[in-house]
């Protein structure tokens, strides 16, 4: 299933018990709120989470306070990476925009949106943390925004004065109109998430000012107004949803009912979303920015939580309904395998070599978590995964010293050059600090934090929800109080498993949801090593409810199978599970050293750059009966161990081994890949087969991930010590299956549907062999099918660089079952090959070839 499209019949709901000691019950819940449950803020504590009260739809989830979920494992790692990088040093390292200077702190520079950015990914990364260093970066944003607010309820830069005005301005920043909507729509969320991790007062009463504020203004001043020059920026009219989210929360905190006035007033001067997402004639998605007027891919990431927050307060299912339209044709017209599309800056078509912009990413991201904490949709997860665990990881280095401002799906060439950008400057996918638009550099730090923050969420029916999956706990309140701590674990998104453990001081019945991935049709449940009979379909949530122990444990099997979708010209992405797997091009660096300006930190990032070049080739095709059969014709290896850091190369923990040719026409274009060829391609029959390596996309940085098929050459495989390859294998039969040890049946290797004629079987060792008996155990379907075996066939083994005829002694078949025994003088060869003349209208079959 598309992460684009949601079948709303796949979002279903039913309810299994079970009866007997002790108590376990399991229900498939629709997403059908009870009454929303009021929450108080005190100084003191962070509020209850925060669900809708009437007229709200209501909602069965809410998000926990901010530090009831701590990152465990590698996502912890990843976030004190970040920290340590440019995370935690973006004042020092850009002090020129962050630094002391910034209008958000009272100085005279930077006054828009960039140092709010950097607040907003900085403040719940402290809280994860518990870094009292971040955090005190954070709070002196959060606490002059606080304490200069207006009497009127105005917050942030003021206009400047004469004085002021005459002041130097530092280098490079943003002066727009100070008192624009959108930047302040930032600070908003940053307010929010303090209120939610500390419950302040101050916070809460700032937002009501301003909120008193807007009302008032909003009439005279609004978010966008061509004619208005009073009015904010067109910035301001394309995320004023960022503006409601906010509006919509602090209501359901405090009952304020002039606050849903104004949730009216900012829908109404915002961009018509939900209209430009439905089909017809204005739909804003089915062209490119080459092709006309389109969005703007980061405006497109924020818009797309507008109709559903819209919906909860006139509840019009057009709405939902236009924004799964969206997923559709975002898929259809610019989707990208990794999650993300085509925008660069502009929405600009699906092509692997169109840009991706990091804010799109992380602001998607935040999107997603958005919807999926008010519908309870379940794709919203899978779709929010496939970015964070595709896109994401792969747009920053290791030390978080340098980020991309566009990636590419199929990115070949990581340097300095002019490409078929919407937006091209030459240093677009280089990475860097201030390469591209900074935006990224100071917006980049809320994909990782606020993922990691709604990966759980509390539930209106008092319990505990796991929507999105990673080694994390979650210590909150469930039932009627008590305090539980939950544990996962398990290795996902890179093994199948997730494991949750409780933890309690004593028992206590409560529900937990867990998210069954669209992508999985056969998950299975265990409760503390015992099956739990329960059918747990595709695309829903699961609620388990029971009394729990300290000590249970709770397992989700997620199988992952191998899958393939199809992209740009027909190419193929192999996936597994939430993972994209591309094909890793080697690579080497090269950096471009630039000074930063004065005052900058000796330790900072420098200005300059990193490139990356390619090591070999990377124009491969696969065959398209691999395709058909990836798991029976590929190698598929998984670590045991997750690393600290599983986002290289060299420590991905998920490799896949397969074959492919050169496709030697498939060239650069403006320095990046050209568009892959239309699939299938045929090639020479005399092409060289290459063993390809393909690894998590998020753990590469030079890839091809939308991959050409091609037919016309043979089908090759890893077994063992061994490479084998035939000229041709039925999609549902396995080419490993000729030398597995298993004599049966099923699994087995045959030509089907190819009839009469001739095939071959090869098979290379990685080292040479001294044979002298070889074993054929042929597959035939007297009866009812149409393999028999050969009306002929002979052995040859590889000497020096020609295939000789064995030197065969003798050869006897037991047809009892269809098994032919040759022995011949001692040979030593490293390739054997057998060549087949089929039947008259019959096909063959091998169920295995052995050697000794």
């Amino acid at each position: 299933m598309s992460l684009f499209h949601l079948d709303h019949a796949t979002f279903r709901s039913q309810r299994v018990s079970l009866a007997g000691p002790p108590r376990f019950a399991f229900i498939v819940a629709a997403m059908i709120s009870c009454s929303a449950l009021p929450a108080t803020a005190t100084a003191a504590q962070p509020p209850e989470p925060v669900f809708n009260r009437a007229p709200l739809a209501e909602k069965t989830y809410a998000e926990l306070p901010l530090g009831a979920i701590e990152p465990r494992e590698w996502l912890r790692n990843e976030l004190e990476r970040m920290a340590a990088g440019v995370s935690g040093h973006l004042d020092e390292w850009y002090p020129e925009v962050c630094g002391d200077s910034n209008a958000w702190l009272g100085g005279n520079g930077d006054n828009w949106e960039r140092g709010p950015y950097w607040i907003d990914g900085l403040y719940p990364l402290s809280k994860l943390l518990h870094d009292k260093s971040l955090e005190s970066k954070a709070m002196r944003w959060v606490n002059w925004t606080i304490e200069h607010q207006r009497d009127d309820g105005y917050i942030g830069p003021p206009v400047l004065s004469p004085e002021d005005q005459r002041r130097p301005i530092p280098e490079g920043v943003q002066i727009e109109n100070p008192a624009d909507w959108w930047p302040r729509m930032v600070m908003l969320k940053i307010l929010q998430q303090h209120i939610l991790a500390t419950g302040d007062q101050r916070a809460i009463q700032c937002l009501e000012r301003y909120f008193q504020y807007q009302l008032k203004m909003l009439p005279v001043q609004p978010l966008h107004d061509k004619s208005n020059p009073r009015s904010g920026s067109w910035w301001a009219t394309q995320r004023g949803g960022d503006n409601l989210l906010v509006v919509l929360w602090l209501y359901n905190l405090t009952g304020d009912k002039s606050l849903l006035k104004l949730a009216e007033l900012l829908y109404q001067q915002t961009v018509p979303v939900t209209t430009w997402f439905e089909h017809g004639p204005q739909n804003m998605l089915c062209y490119a920015g080459d092709q006309g007027p389109t969005l703007h891919g980061v405006n497109l990431a924020q818009m797309m939580k507008t109709p559903t927050l819209r919906w909860q307060q006139d509840r019009q299912q057009r709405h939902l309904d236009a924004t799964e339209t969206a997923f559709s044709l975002i898929r259809n017209f610019h989707g990208q395998p990794n999650g993300m599309y085509g925008g660069d800056e502009h929405l600009h078509g699906r092509g692997p070599s169109r840009g991706s912009e990091l804010c799109s990413a992380v602001e998607l991201m935040y999107s997603l978590e958005s919807m999926l904490e008010i519908t309870g949709n379940p794709l919203h997860a899978d779709r929010l995964e496939r970015i964070a665990f595709n896109a994401l990881p792969t747009q920053c280095t290791d030390d978080y010293r340098a980020r991309q401002y566009f990636q590419q799906t199929n990115q070949v060439l990581a340097s300095k050059g002019s490409r078929d950008f919407f937006n091209d400057e030459e240093e677009r996918v280089v990475f860097g600090l201030t390469t591209g638009y900074v935006c990224c550099t100071c917006n980049l730090h809320q994909g990782w934090p606020k993922f990691t923050q709604h990966l759980w969420f509390a539930t209106n029916d008092h319990g505990l929800a796991a929507l999105a999956y990673a080694p994390s706990s979650v210590t909150a309140k469930v039932a009627d109080g008590q305090v539980v701590t939950l544990r996962q674990s398990g290795g996902y998104p890179f093994k199948p498993l997730v494991k949750i453990d409780v933890h309690t001081n004593r028992e206590v019945e409560f529900p937990l949801h867990l998210r069954i991935p669209g992508w999985c049709d056969d998950a299975r449940l265990e409760l503390n090593g015992k099956p739990v009979d329960a059918k747990l379909n595709p695309a829903s949530i699961h609620i388990a409810r029971r009394l729990w122990h300290d000590g249970d444990q709770v397992s989700l099997h997620l199988p992952m199978r191998l899958k393939t979708s199809r992209w740009f010209q027909r190419s193929v992405a192999i996936e597994r599970g939430p993972l994209v797997l591309a094909l890793d091009v080697p690579s080497t660096s090269r950096t471009v050293k630039r000074p930063g300006p004065e005052g900058t930190s000796t330790s900072a990032a420098d200005r300059g750059y990193i490139e990356f070049l390619p090591l070999g080739k990377w124009n491969y095709g696969i065959p398209e009966a691999t395709i058909r059969a990836l798991e029976q014709n590929c190698t598929l290896t998984v670590a045991e161990t997750i690393s600290d850091n599983p986002w290289t190369n060299q420590s991905a923990p998920v490799e896949l081994t397969t074959f492919g040719v050169e496709l030697p026409e498939w060239q650069l274009n403006r320095n990046s890949a050209a568009d892959p060829p239309l699939s299938p391609v045929t090639s020479r029959p005399d092409v060289q087969i290459q063993p390809l390596r393909l690894i998590p996309y998020g753990a590469t940085t030079l890839r091809i991930a939308e991959i050409p098929t091609v037919v016309g050459t043979p089908v090759t495989t890893r077994a063992g010590d061994m490479i084998l390859s035939a000229s041709h294998v039925f999609e549902r039969d396995s080419l490993a299956a000729v030398h597995d040890s298993h004599v049966a049946d099923s699994p087995r290797h045959t030509f089907w549907p190819h009839r009469g004629g001739s095939e071959w079987l090869q098979c290379e060792f990685d080292k040479p062999r001294t044979l002298q008996r070889i074993t054929i155990s042929w597959y035939q379907d007297v009866g009812h099918g149409s393999c028999r075996t050969p009306k002929s066939w002979k052995l040859l083994y590889r000497n020096g660089n020609a295939w000789t005829p064995l030197p065969i002694a003798s050869s006897s078949n037991n047809d009892s079952n269809d098994v032919t025994i040759i022995t011949f003088a001692p040979v030593t060869t490293n390739a054997l090959r057998l060549e087949l003349e089929l039947r008259d209208n019959f096909s063959a079959g091998i169920r295995e070839w052995d050697f000794e």
